[in-house]
């Protein structure tokens, strides 16, 4: 699959393919959480930290982009003047494991089994320092519902952040998203099962 469409903020987004993987590094660098993380939280029984949990985890993200040659990949990348600036995880809702637990999805969803292959959730962004502030985010949204839409999902399911709530929350606890942002491009919110954090739904057929 090749570049999704252009979104109005000029900035372009594609979906994470092996071939894109050197870019996916530059997004996640070498310091903070996505260096430790590697968007692998999300899948039960994964752990955060550096050197080799770091390690273990960007080889597991490696593998995911070169399965998703097969089927639909576990992410999109965006593309500010050119360059590598951020990224978005999303993917069918059961290959999230750790999500089965979460509070945030207690009577939060449509009603569909976790194990149902057609929800797909949102579960992470990263957006590089400098690039912050200039429609990154807002247009991983977009691309991550074209893509959800084009892979045969029928719904999208994030869990943003409400900052009207949380105003003085840091930046590196905003990989959740922002609500308003789901909120704008057409997401309607089901639930609000933690203070400061809810549950979106985006139907993507009929």
């Amino acid at each position: 699959m090749g570049a999704l469409p252009e979104p109005r903020t000029g900035v372009r987004v594609a979906p994470a393919t092996a071939e894109r993987w050197a870019d996916l590094e530059i997004v996640f660098g070498t310091r903070g959480d996505p260096a430790r993380c590697w968007c692998q939280w999300f899948f039960a029984g994964a752990e955060v930290a550096p050197g080799s949990v770091a390690a273990a985890n960007r080889a597991a993200l490696q593998v995911q982009v070169a399965q998703g040659a097969q089927g639909a990949g576990p992410g999109i990348l965006a593309y500010l003047d050119g360059a590598p600036a951020g990224w978005v995880a999303l993917g069918p809702r059961p290959r999230y494991t750790r999500l089965a637990g979460s509070p945030m999805l207690r009577g939060g969803g449509g009603g569909e089994p976790f194990s149902d292959p057609a929800v797909w959730s949102v579960t992470c962004f990263v957006v590089k320092v400098g690039a912050r502030r200039r429609g990154v985010a807002t247009a991983l949204v977009a691309g991550a519902i074209d893509h959800a839409r084009r892979s045969g999902a029928a719904v999208l399911e994030a869990y943003p952040v409400d900052l009207r709530e949380r105003p003085g929350i840091a930046a590196a606890s905003l990989y959740h998203g922002v609500l308003s942002m789901f909120l704008d491009a057409g997401f309607t919110e089901t639930a609000r099962p933690l203070p400061g954090r809810a549950v979106v739904r985006l139907a993507l057929r009929g």
